[in-house]
């Protein structure tokens, strides 16, 4: 039998002190409090006592961090998924409010037309289809036991609103999908159904200063 549960766990926050939309950027890991995020996870996947067989988990480095200690907790070498990974952003590398914020450079309006789509990165249904393709192949690559795949608020979140038969815009403000959180899937009739969310950063959130997309 193929995979029981899918785990799609956010990673946790990011060592930011310039404020920026780091997106697919490098050099972009784990503040402290995110390892402590990322153990949280792996805590409440681990109380869980549900075999896990498998971890995947997006090519950047606050991912493939926030993996480590679900790795270590299952003693399972993390395979890299780049269809789990962020979308592509105009705004890479800018602080977005303040000054100096890219909202007011006219040079960027243009990127800000058809929030619909978003005209500034990668379209949502692009997100959704890579996002489900990586999950069912993931579920196929094991013979029992669950999944784990490390990736970030807006692929999660596509995920999440197209399993639940939700239009894809959004105001990114009302996500549900909080740093180290974690949403689970199973597969019925061929379908993905989502059979959980759990929060274990939580506790830790208050003191979080970049908690991603605002």
């Amino acid at each position: 039998m193929p995979a029981s549960q899918i785990h799609l766990v956010r990673h946790g926050e990011v060592f930011n002190p310039d404020e920026v939309l780091y997106g697919r950027l490098e050099n972009f890991g784990l503040s402290e409090l995110g390892h402590r995020m990322a153990r949280a996870a792996a805590d409440d996947l681990i109380a869980r006592k549900r075999p896990v067989s498998a971890l995947y988990s997006s090519p950047l480095q606050r991912a493939r961090e926030s993996g480590e200690p679900i790795s270590q907790g299952f003693e399972l070498a993390p395979r890299i998924e780049p269809r789990i990974i962020e979308p592509t952003n105009a705004f890479e590398g800018r602080r977005m409010r303040g000054p100096g914020g890219a909202l007011r450079d006219p040079r960027m309006w243009r990127f800000l037309w058809n929030p619909w789509r978003p005209a500034w990165g990668e379209p949502f249904k692009q997100v959704s289809a890579r996002m489900l393709a990586a999950m069912t192949d993931a579920h196929a690559s094991v013979d029992s036991g669950d999944v784990v795949m490390v990736s970030h608020q807006l692929p999660i979140w596509m995920a999440h609103l197209t399993i639940v038969g939700k239009k894809l815009p959004h105001d990114p403000r009302k996500r549900r999908c909080a740093l180290s959180s974690i949403t689970s899937f199973e597969l019925r009739d061929g379908r993905f159904v989502e059979v959980g969310y759990t929060d274990p950063g939580a506790p830790l959130a208050s003191a979080a200063i970049d908690v991603g997309a605002v």
